[in-house]
């Protein structure tokens, strides 16, 4: 989308201009021209989303309101304080997604984040790194010797799939079922019909699932996280089986989709600026940096995830009535320059680098050292393997998912190369 929809008057004002619902519903090839202009006339909009609602709704733009609101207690993460047609429909369709920490404030949101804090410590992940190595280096062994194929298919999506099965202790054999199952849960709740009956539909297999997941747990313990939430569950006496249930399906789909997109969109990125993939070939001690700067200019969230006014309040100089959906443009305060210097150009050794993919405040992406750990471990391998990595057809040409007005990754990375080094990564 490279220029903002016509704009319609704002139902309920009567007078301010409301941005149409499609700026956060189909953000296409080129969301950021459009988020520019909007953020040129200032930092907070009405907007028509979900579509043809009567609620009040408004997208934050800037990158200072936006980081305000992360943390402001006035705005809520709970499903209490949206409207009632949003959640009534959110529990039925979805319940098992509504009893974990993505919708709570503290001191609620506090206690359920100690279930996986923990897990996320730097101690886990330099455990988890050899792990994290060894399922690199294998698919790209799997690779063809030469040709051309998906990348996204072949790298991007199974890597964190596979890691957060690892992790978590869940069989890799069900991956389909899991990607399946974040396809359909991590879609728009507010969507009726044929939509919110397939919701409902995964919804009781997860239950089911991971209900049983549990009691197998409980029955023969593991030294896995799943293993881990069971334990701190059944001793502390601090968590329902309906938290755990719920809490297990949530880093699932947090654990793969954010970052599947993180690898295919720094591949997409790389591919279309030559002089920074040569420089990062040539130091790889710039892999750090570089995974920061895949997050800010192209990153693997689009906005943030649902935040509703508990009470009147002002955000960005705009009144925000109490009842209010107030969603946060990441990828437009990722581009502000009021922050970043030249924010559409692609730097890879950017510092500093204040991007708000993993959010800000309480609810910081507890699994963001996880999605850096496999950033790292993936360009750096992949560089290193394969030297002549290339794109099929002109980057820019590539089509981007619309099926999340959340997550923001490519359909497909057609890719060839020669050739691939066979030395595998020695993480001893």
């Amino acid at each position: 989308m490279s220029a903002l929809p016509e704009e319609s008057r704002c139902p309920f004002s009567g007078d301010e201009p409301v941005v149409p619902a499609q700026y956060v519903t189909c953000p296409g090839s080129d969301p950021h021209s459009a988020a520019a202009r909007l953020r040129e006339r200032g930092p907070v909009h009405p907007i028509d989303f979900p579509a043809g609602s009567a609620d009040h709704a408004y997208v934050v733009v800037d990158h200072a309101s936006v980081m305000r609101a992360f943390s402001d207690p006035g705005i809520s993460k709970t499903l209490e304080a949206a409207p009632a047609w949003f959640r009534e429909q959110t529990v039925q369709s979805s319940s098992v997604l509504t009893s974990n920490m993505l919708l709570a404030d503290p001191p609620e949101h506090t206690r359920l984040r100690k279930l996986v804090s923990r897990a996320f410590l730097p101690r886990r992940m330099e455990l988890l790194l050899p792990r994290v190595q060894e399922i690199t280096d294998d698919l790209i062994d799997a690779f063809p010797e030469s040709g051309e194929f998906d990348l996204l298919e072949a790298f991007a999506l199974p890597l964190p799939m596979m890691v957060i099965c690892a992790f978590l202790g869940v069989p890799y054999a069900d991956r389909d079922r899991f990607i399946d199952w974040g396809r359909v849960l991590s879609q728009d709740p507010s969507q009726e019909g044929e939509a919110a009956l397939e919701r409902k539909r995964v919804n009781d297999q997860v239950v089911e699932y991971f209900t049983d997941v549990l009691a197998q747990r409980r029955a023969q313990p593991q030294e896995d996280l799943l293993g881990d939430l069971v334990r701190a569950a059944d001793e502390d006496g601090m968590f329902t089986d309906e938290e755990l249930v719920s809490t297990a399906i949530f880093l699932v789909i947090a654990g793969h989709k954010t970052t599947a997109n993180l690898v295919g969109n720094g591949v997409w990125a790389l591919l279309r600026h030559p002089d920074q993939l040569e420089l990062l070939r040539e130091k790889p001690e710039l892999t750090d940096s570089a995974v920061e700067e895949f997050l800010r200019y192209e990153g693997s969230v689009d906005r943030g995830t649902l935040r509703t006014a508990a009470r009147d309040l002002t955000l960005g100089g705009q009144d925000v009535p109490e009842g209010s959906f107030v969603h946060l443009s990441v990828s437009a305060a990722n581009r502000d320059p009021a922050v970043f210097d030249d924010p559409d150009r692609f730097d890879i050794a950017r510092s500093p680098n204040r991007h708000m993919t993993f959010g800000h405040g309480p609810h910081f992406c507890a699994g963001a050292p996880l999605a850096r750990l496999e950033g790292r471990v993936a360009f750096e391998t992949l560089l290193r393997r394969i030297p002549d990595l290339a794109c099929t057809v002109p980057p820019e040409t590539l089509t981007w998912v619309a099926d999340s007005s959340i997550s923001r990754g490519l359909e497909r990375l057609p890719v060839r190369i020669a050739g691939k080094q066979a030395r595998r990564t020695n993480t001893v």
